[in-house]
Order: structure tokens, then sequence, then C-alpha cells
């Protein structure tokens, strides 16, 4: 029987990733997999990560990929730095660059082996640009963050998708479907509670898999949607960001 996976923020964490299909996903064709976002900043190699799904992609027919806050700070910082201008033929960091960095751009950079974001190969601009906001399934929503329900469309806010933290959710505007989401950091004891109850109109599945310093962090878990099961995967990479 075919398995439906949703994997939220994976944040540069490569040898995390590849674990987790190795020991637990090992997909095949019939399966579908769908991203939430945030796969770069913070973890050693977002590069590796972002050929992953890409190659994923290619390999596979039902593999879908959305847009996070960290893939939007990305786009926002290469265009700054697009139209960035030398002072005295000295070029200098973009506000929205140093912004970026602060929230773990700096190793995305890294992994590129690039200083500007101007300079970041071409076809991982085009196909980050090109990550949809969410998808709609029979009986839930996926997105990075969220929805704005202060719209009478829900739907048309797409920066909500990418970075709404505290939101009320109108079950009548999504009818009565569940928001499974990324983006906020919840310990594992409470991802395990909110799956297994069935009782609420959201499912977080962010663990925050950098965060292996704090108790009840620091997996990346993947939720299986046809048994509502869940695995993890401990972090293997090494956070130093």
């Amino acid at each position: 029987m075919a398995k439906h996976w949703v994997i939220p923020d994976i944040h540069g964490c490569f040898k995390t990733l590849q674990a987790l299909f190795v020991d637990h996903i090992k997909p095949t064709p019939e399966d579908q997999i769908f991203f939430l976002g945030d796969y770069i900043d913070r973890g050693p190699d977002s590069k590796s990560v972002i050929n992953f799904i890409m190659n994923l992609q290619k390999e596979l027919p039902n593999v879908i990929a959305l847009k996070g806050n960290h893939e939007d700070y990305l786009l926002k910082a290469y265009t700054y730095d697009l139209e960035r201008k030398t002072v005295f033929g000295l070029k200098t960091k973009s506000y929205m660059q140093k912004e970026w960095e602060k929230q773990g751009g700096a190793t995305t950079l890294r992994s590129f082996g690039v200083k500007w974001p101007a300079v970041l190969p071409p076809d991982y601009i085009e196909w980050l640009k090109n990550l949809p906001h969410y998808h709609e399934l029979d009986s839930c929503i996926l997105v990075h963050a969220g929805l704005n329900f202060e719209n009478e469309n829900p739907f048309e806010d797409t920066q909500a998708m990418m970075w709404a933290r505290d939101y009320e959710i109108v079950p009548e505007k999504i009818h009565h479907k569940t928001i499974i989401h990324g983006h906020v950091p919840v310990k594992l004891e409470f991802i395990d509670r909110i799956i297994k109850s069935g009782d609420w109109h959201f499912i977080d599945l962010d663990n925050g898999v950098y965060m292996t310093s704090r108790e009840g962090y620091g997996n990346l878990v993947a939720l299986e949607l046809s048994e509502m099961k869940y695995v993890i995967q401990p972090t293997l990479d090494e956070i130093n960001y």
C-alpha cells in the first residue's frame, strides 16, 4: 500500500535526512512525499539537502516540496545582493544578508562555497523561487507555518504561509481539515500527544532538528498520513552555526 510521508524543517542536516530515508522511509514509486520547507540554514550542509530533494523529485513521481521562511530569507538576500552597489570599489553585505546570516544563513553560503547570495547557482535559485506555498489533501492542508484566518480567503496570504506563528484557526474556512505544519519547534512529547489524540485542528511536526542541546528536541520527524504514525531520526549532523 502506498505511503504518504510528511517531513518538516530539515535545516541543512543532510546526514540526518539521509538516515531518515535509509532507516525508515525507503520510498517506492507509489509513495507520496511532502516536505514542509526550511531545507536550509543552521545545519552544515544545506546544499546537499536541496540536492537530495531535487534528485528525489527526478526519481519519483510524487514528491512535493513547499517553501519555508528560510527559503524566503535566501531569496530576499539574493535579490538585495543583486541590487547592492559597491562603495569605493568595495562590496558590503546588504541589510537582508546580515539578517539572514543571523538566522543561520552563513552556513548555507558556506555549504555552497560562496560569500555572496548573488553568486548562488541559478538553478538552485529557480528551484527555490518555484516552490509552492501549500498543498491541500482530502483530510489536511500542508503548509510551512500557517494561514491567515483574518482574511476572508486564508489561501491568498502567502507570507503567512511561510511566517505565521500565532493564529487562531477557523475550521469553517478550511472545510474542517487539519493543518499540518512545521516552523515552530515543539517538544517531541507534544508532537506525540497531538498526533495520537486526533482532537486538534493542527499538527506541528517541527522538533527542532538543530536544537541538539535542548531536552525533548533535536530529532527529524516524519509523519505517515495513512496510518497517522510517525518515526523519528535523531540528529546526526554537527550543529555549530
